[in-house]
């Protein structure tokens, strides 16, 4: 493969074999293309730019130094492996990278022999690892397993519990930790290659003490090393990632290595190969590389982006857009917190994404990002609960599947105030199946104690949040969707909804849809289609999810009227399932019930609408549906 020229080049790339015959300088140059071509491609799609930008010369080094697949590597979160796929020879689709059909923006089984394990969420490369590398030796195979996991997933409970296992085993394997967050002076840098070529002689034992007084003396390394303290966990991730820590784990400590130096890299896979045992390789990087909009980013803002022009960096945004449904639930528990100075927000390391920034400039001694650690976060806003304080949990839909223990067994078991707020609820569209938020109504519902509700626009969500925090009966969970609201008007006074209350947007005799959240407007465009045609159908709001509105239930299963519930949610287990269940509990025999949702299927990536369509929950399917039930209802009649 030609290395000079554009971009075009990426293109032609079947398999990384290309890389062995590549000199470092020759290296550089694909590694400027590969982020030309980046920039170039995500301006238009977006997507995780900041992970890529930064792993480009790891990558190009894993696929030089190791076989793919035969070794295998293993992607922790999966949003850092772009250039994974440019170098497997997808380049040619990222014009579709995250859309409907097109390339998925997470490592996929399907798409590729190289992609050996599918993911979205953090911290579960080295538990896939152990598994793999058991099976190799069982299977008696030679392979190298490498997962590569950042410093952030290091804090996942998960990704501590496999370093125990792993270290306590003693088997072969290379764990790459890119940790984007450290700086390294140059002497240090020197140092440790010095530290690297002892431990791999074997004299290193020998030297340890020796070395461990040395560097005391080294002001750098003492105090100066972790010289990034402008988060408040980065004290706490120092902890985990001292070369201390992991030997006492049992692991070989490489590093610090500069993840963008070719020859250092090469160094040191050379080092962890010959090693006997786990090995530990830290390897800094730098978040964004190549793209000074990215590069510069201390918030988390280029992390995974929207397109944007490439040559200011400014996001391509609608001019007018509504506010951001985590804005509005955020702001308004902010505004609440200047009169109850109870409220405390808990987030697992999304204080951007739920639009918590300005409650932590505010109240900086009442806002806490545990890291990647769901599971402890809600266990924390139930300790914080049995205090009488009113924690407010910000967590996407997705990650809650994380803390389902600690929400049964912590919060709900124990009946504590704790205010869920359930970002990203129903379809995301672009991250796919990893990140759907279709799962919580069933796996909440069913729990006793908790109240599920989900609001039909933001001037309404703005009430339950005050709700929710006024609610004294124990925990309370508020699903909303992703992206913007629809611009209502907002009330001035915020006001109690009673619980287990709906509310009837359109009256109507022949049938009734029951829905809440996003798709009201469905809805409510059905009904308005089926009156032309002499069908009268009432369209509720149905907005506590559990618990029912029996009253308004049961006064519509008296009437016999034909109901069908939509849910930009799993159908197993979720609302329909709940309002079947209680037609029969009632002893409503006859009831016809109808239910629309998401079928018993993992949904992939793209667009939502497109998704929607995909399985069938659209306007027409909805008329095409009630009419078959209205005209049931005639001929009962």
């Amino acid at each position: 493969m030609k290395v000079s020229g554009p971009n075009m080049d990426l293109l032609s790339i079947k398999d990384p074999s290309f890389l062995k015959g590549m000199s470092n300088q020759e290296l550089e140059v694909l590694s400027q293309e590969v982020r030309q071509f980046l920039i170039e491609k995500l301006s238009v799609t977006g997507g995780h730019i900041g992970p890529n930008l930064g792993v480009v010369e790891l990558t190009i080094a894993l696929h030089k130094c190791f076989d793919s697949p035969n070794d295998k590597f293993i992607w922790d979160v999966g949003h850092q492996s772009y250039v994974h796929k440019i170098l497997t020879g997808r380049a040619c689709e990222f014009d579709t990278l995250r859309q409907f059909k097109g390339l998925c923006g997470f490592p996929k089984r399907i798409e590729s022999e190289h992609d050996v394990w599918e993911t979205g969420h953090s911290s579960t490369s080295l538990s896939a690892a152990m598994g793999m590398v058991i099976a190799r030796d069982l299977k008696k195979e030679s392979s190298f397993i490498v997962p590569i996991i950042g410093d952030g997933a290091l804090t996942g409970g998960m990704a501590l519990e496999a370093l125990n296992h792993i270290g306590h085993e003693k088997k072969n394997m290379i764990f790459i930790l890119n940790d984007n967050e450290m700086s390294i002076a140059p002497n240090v840098g020197a140092l440790h290659n010095i530290l690297g070529q002892l431990r791999t002689a074997g004299k290193y034992q020998w030297v340890k003490d020796e070395l461990e007084l040395f560097l005391k003396k080294v002001p750098a390394v003492g105090g100066k090393l972790a010289a990034t303290a402008e988060r408040v966990k980065d004290s706490l991730k120092y902890l985990f990632v001292s070369g201390m820590f992991f030997e006492e784990m049992g692991f070989t400590y490489l590093g610090p290595v500069d993840g963008h130096d070719y020859e250092a890299l090469f160094q040191n896979f050379r080092y962890a190969k010959k090693t006997e045992g786990p090995v530990l390789l830290h390897v800094i990087t730098k978040k964004g590389k190549g793209f000074h909009p990215a590069e510069s980013d201390t918030k988390g803002t280029w992390h995974g982006t929207g397109p944007y022009k490439m040559d200011t960096g400014a996001f391509v945004k609608s001019d007018k857009a509504p506010p951001a449904w985590s804005s509005l639930v955020s702001e308004t528990v902010r505004k609440l917190a200047r009169k109850d100075e109870r409220i405390v927000a808990i987030t697992p390391a999304m204080p951007v994404g739920s639009k918590l920034e300005g409650f932590a400039s505010e109240f900086p001694e009442r806002m806490y990002d545990v890291g990647i650690a769901e599971q402890h976060a809600a266990t924390v806003a139930a300790g914080l609960a049995t205090q009488n304080m009113k924690p407010f949990l910000a967590i996407y839909s997705t990650f809650l599947q994380r803390a389902y223990d600690q929400v049964v067994h912590d919060i709900c078991r124990q009946n504590l105030n704790v205010f869920i707020g359930i970002d990203r609820a129903g379809l995301v569209g672009a991250d796919g199946e990893t990140h759907q938020g279709v799962f919580d109504i069933a796996f909440l519902r069913h729990v006793p104690n908790i109240v599920l509700m989900m609001p039909k626009d933001e001037n309404e969500g703005q009430h339950m949040v005050y709700t929710a925090l006024n609610y004294d009966d124990g925990p309370i969970a508020m699903r909303f969707p992703r992206g913007n609201g629809l611009g209502v008007p907002m009330d001035e006074e915020l006001k109690n909804i009673p619980i287990g209350t709906w509310e009837v947007l359109k009256e109507g005799e022949d049938a009734a849809i029951l829905t809440f959240g996003t798709t009201i407007p469905m809805a409510l465009e059905a009904a308005e289609t089926l009156e032309k045609q002499g069908i009268s159908v009432k369209v509720v709001n149905a907005r506590f999810i559990k618990p029912l509105d029996e009253k308004m239930l049961n006064e519509l299963f008296s009437n016999n009227i034909p109901i069908m519930t939509i849910e930009e949610a799993v159908l197993q287990g979720g609302f329909g399932s709940y309002v079947l269940e209680h037609a029969h509990d009632k002893g409503f025999y006859q009831q016809a019930i109808d239910r629309m949702g998401i079928p018993d299927q993992f949904i992939e990536h793209g667009d939502v609408d497109s998704l929607l369509e995909e399985i069938g929950m659209t306007t027409s399917e909805v008329v095409r549906r009630i009419t078959i039930l209205a005209r049931k209802k005639q001929q009962r009649a």
